[in-house]
């Protein structure tokens, strides 16, 4: 028998937990902050079982903590687990890229060459948060064309620590820059070659690493207690806790 509203469900979750995780790399919510479950329902007009869903999924990913009786709170991102992913990505991506490139089409390269060009467009328009989509994007696709599930199954675990990265690196370089990097994994690629793909991709990760090394600072965590406010989400009552 077909379980049609389980998968609705899910997919409500899933839309829930996409919304969370963008209003958490956007700032919206603080390290710190405490997210409501009943008041995330009733903002985005669901019920409180995707919004549970989309927590534990959140906290399996590792941005959020829950403590029970307590509910969940945004993590604060620690400098050293970030950069230990870089560490992860770099041999994720360069076996993705050698997977990749026996399947490889010309469509998929002028894809990426398209999202190198949106990245300089954002970065032009000083949209630090489309840069930084684009820029997951752009690597999503390169493992999304190995075809292989479990990869991309291992890599999506990553995405939110990716844009996570890209959001504290671009506020302190040259947003063009960050661009640019990508251009030697698209000519490697071209190349059809997996040994200057590796190369490419790792040096990649070498150098953003590196600059967000220098570039990265510890954020301030919200102060205890305090609660996040969202977009569009009006204050009832004093005391009553906010999204």
């Amino acid at each position: 028998m077909r379980r049609a509203p389980m998968i609705v469900r899910n997919v409500l979750s899933d839309q829930v937990k996409d919304y969370l995780l963008t209003a958490i790399l956007a700032g919206e919510f603080p390290p710190g902050s405490r997210i409501v479950e009943t008041r995330v329902a009733r903002h985005l007009g669901v019920s409180q079982g995707p919004v549970r869903e989309a927590l534990r999924d959140l906290e399996a990913l590792g941005v959020i903590d829950t403590t029970p009786y307590q509910g969940a709170r945004v993590r604060q991102p620690q400098k050293a687990e970030l950069l230990e992913a870089y560490d992860v990505r770099a041999v994720l991506e360069s076996f993705g890229a050698r997977l990749a490139i026996p399947r490889l089409s010309d469509d998929d390269l002028l894809d990426l060459d398209g999202f190198v060009a949106a990245m300089r467009a954002a970065a032009e328009a000083g949209d630090e948060a489309e840069q930084a989509r684009t820029d997951v994007a752009f690597h999503s696709r390169i493992v999304a064309i190995t075809g292989n599930g479990v990869l991309q199954r291992l890599w999506s675990y990553l995405e939110p620590v990716s844009r996570t990265h890209i959001t504290y690196i671009l506020p302190g370089v040259d947003a063009g820059q960050i661009s640019d990097l990508h251009l030697p994994i698209i000519q490697a690629l071209r190349a059809r070659d997996p040994v200057l793909a590796t190369q490419a991709i790792q040096a990649h990760f070498q150098v953003v690493g590196s600059l967000f090394d220098s570039l990265f600072v510890e954020p301030m965590a919200a102060p205890p207690g305090s609660q996040a406010i969202a977009p569009g989400v009006v204050e009832e009552t004093a005391g009553e806790a906010l999204l």
